[in-house]
């Protein structure tokens, strides 16, 4: 072997241990954001598929609604009645 390939594979053993850590810690920060982001997505598909059918049981009990419709009719009964004094 050279002498530079030797240097540089001592130079390697000599900070293998480092070297190791600085792996072992971007690997742990890998699987962390990996389960992160994991969670996020089982989360959102999970509140989505929940308010899917959650909609669906709003429609096996309808809501009754009562609308006044007094003040159209006046109006209506005044057009009717203006149309007839203008002939």
């Amino acid at each position: 072997m050279s002498q530079a390939k030797v240097d540089r594979y001592k130079n390697e053993k000599a900070n293998r241990k480092k070297n190791m850590k600085k792996q072992k810690a971007k690997n742990a920060i890998a699987a962390a954001c990996g389960t992160v982001v994991c969670i996020a997505v089982v989360g959102w598909i999970g509140y989505s598929a929940y308010g899917y059918f959650r909609t669906g049981d709003d429609k096996s009990t309808p809501t009754q609604t009562e609308v006044n419709l007094d003040a159209l009719s006046n109006y209506i009964s005044t057009l009717h009645t203006s149309d007839s004094t203008a002939e």
